[in-house]
């Protein structure tokens, strides 16, 4: 499944200084919030993992849209939050769509976020939140039994200013990505708008599970041209030899008020 987050929290347009610092503390909570809670659930995962040679992880992914995970995170974190979500399969989202439906704040666009408007090709897995713009390898079966592509089903890919125009975005704001090997493709697709984020929270991969997929030193570079400077790194995995396979990185931007 490919996925990306936006978490918009809602300031008023009056807000003092005082207030808007207190707005960088709270998005600071909430980024420790989530991932110390996914940290611990995928360390347990870890554990399971090194006490069997051939590793079967059916949750790997930390924010499964089947249940709204990281959603639900951000929303307990920022009860007055505004979340725009995107989900391109129909299945994850009608399901995402059934357990927000009483939440007017949360919004989801039936697409995926990339550089250029185009019906893309999504390789789906027999584990939704594997699926991915890129064809899944072997390695990735290999790695993540179970995880194998089952089918194609094509899908809306879109800039996100197709979606959200500059002044919809209002800090302090997070860029959340999890979409398997797709990260620097929907990075680009965001770039008009990435200055009006003040965090990006991004699963990144160091050896090739989507065929063509950038590697993590790619995006970290990217972004660092960006002015985003790494800020954590989380939730490590790891094959059974004990090789780095991908991590989740958290990067903020410099240069910002109250952003430290």
């Amino acid at each position: 499944m490919l996925q990306t987050l936006f978490q918009l929290r809602r300031n008023d347009d009056q807000e003092s200084d005082n207030e808007s610092q207190k707005g960088a503390r709270d998005l600071h909570g909430c980024e420790s919030a989530v991932t110390s809670g996914i940290t611990a659930r995928r360390s347990r995962q870890r554990r399971a993992c090194s006490r069997d040679a051939s590793p079967r992880l059916p949750y790997r992914r930390g924010y499964r849209c089947q249940s709204g995970q990281f959603t639900l995170a951000a929303r307990h974190c920022f009860p007055d939050a505004d979340i725009i979500s995107f989900e391109p399969l129909p299945e994850p989202a009608a399901v995402f769509r059934r357990v927000f439906a009483r939440d007017n704040a949360t919004v989801l666009h039936e697409a995926a976020i990339g550089p250029a408007p185009e019906h893309g090709t999504m390789h789906v897995s027999a584990q939704n939140d594997s699926s991915s713009l890129l064809p899944i390898s072997s390695l990735q079966g290999e790695i993540f039994p179970g995880t194998d592509e089952i089918a194609t089903v094509n899908v809306r890919v879109a800039p996100l200013d197709t979606f959200l125009a500059e002044d919809d975005i209002r800090g302090p704001a997070l860029l959340k990505l999890d979409v398997q090997g797709f990260e620097l493709s929907a990075l680009r697709g965001c770039e008009p708008l990435l200055p009006s984020f003040d965090a990006v929270y991004c699963e990144c991969s160091f050896v090739e599970l989507y065929s063509g997929q950038k590697m993590a030193a790619d995006v970290i570079d990217w972004l660092s041209a960006k002015g985003f400077r790494i800020k954590g790194i989380y939730n490590p995995s790891y094959d059974n030899v004990g090789k780095s396979v991908q991590a989740d990185f958290l990067f903020r931007r410099e240069g910002e008020v109250g952003i430290s």
